[in-house]
């Protein structure tokens, strides 16, 4: 039975004839009543019985009424989904994240994608770098919000969302100077707890070149591949991390944020949406382009 029909035998039963189905469908008597009778061919079974009075259901008809109703509800919701989310505005999106998404970026993103497409559901993944980078070529996850620069297989997008410079987390029980700042020179005794080389490697020889550059042969003391786990070395005493300044707005035991007098040579942290890219536009398309206030 095609779906239309199933429309004219509800149309008939609610509207008590096939005259005012017709006029409440907008289509020609004959029509209507040629897709009932192929629909009682179908079925085997008469559905109305026809007098001057309108059309009554028989009992074969009130018999699949609800099912027929419910069948038609199903399609009708079943479009609607699909034109949703050829809109962009439903279905599921896979975010893979570094922990640096989500104390800025992430909460913007997600109010701006309940603003702008309240039936999609997305799901989120707290990722490295390396691992988003396997998970993206792979189809685990639809974009990921990355540490960039960052060597991604395929054909993929980028959008830059946020460009941080650096300072200094340490622990309390460093000598700071009175005015708050410490120097790569301090850094280089304490040693550096870093992100390991092979997760963020541009942002690994970055930072030991600008201390090289500062005349400094500074350590790697430890190594952390989360940003909470590298705070944690540092409350423990294992050196000083070179952390994004959005650091500060968290309040760490046994950490203290302090800027780099002499860290102008110091690489900065960016954040970048990657997403593979598709001939026609995703939901990760909409994802990366939202106003985010990038910066």
């Amino acid at each position: 039975m095609e779906t239309r029909h199933l429309r004219y035998f509800l149309a008939v039963v609610d509207h008590g004839s096939v005259s005012r189905a017709s006029e409440w469908l907008g289509i020609a008597q004959p029509a209507l009543s040629q897709g009932l009778g192929r629909m009682e061919k179908d079925l085997g079974v008469r559905l109305f019985e026809r007098s001057r009075r309108g059309a009554a259901p028989t009992p074969a008809a009130l018999a699949i009424l609800e099912d027929v109703r419910a069948s038609v509800a199903r399609i009708d919701a079943a479009a609607q989904r699909a034109r949703e989310i050829g809109r962009g505005s439903a279905g599921q999106l896979t975010v893979g994240l570094v922990s640096s998404a989500l104390f800025d970026t992430l909460p913007r993103a997600l109010r701006e994608m309940r603003r702008l497409a309240p039936g999609v559901r997305v799901i989120l993944c707290e990722m490295s770098n390396a691992e988003q980078a396997e998970a993206l070529q792979t189809g685990e996850i639809d974009i990921g919000l990355m540490h960039t620069p960052v060597a991604v297989g395929g054909r993929m997008r980028e959008r830059q969302l946020l460009r941080d410079r650096l300072v200094a987390a340490v622990p309390d029980e460093l000598d700071v100077p009175a005015d708050g700042q410490v120097s790569m020179a301090q850094i280089a005794r304490a040693g550096l707890v870093m992100y390991p080389q092979s997760q963020l490697p541009a942002f690994y020889a970055g930072i030991l070149d600008a201390m090289r550059k500062a005349g400094h042969d500074a350590h790697v003391a430890q190594e952390a591949n989360r940003t909470l786990t590298v705070l944690s070395c540092v409350a423990g005493g294992c050196g000083v991390a070179l952390l994004p300044s959005w650091i500060r707005s968290l309040n760490f035991r046994g950490v203290r944020f302090c800027e780099v007098r002499d860290g102008q040579a110091l690489p900065s942290f960016d954040l970048s949406a990657i997403w593979p890219a598709r001939s026609v536009p995703t939901l990760a398309d909409l994802f990366a382009n939202l106003d985010l206030g990038a910066r």
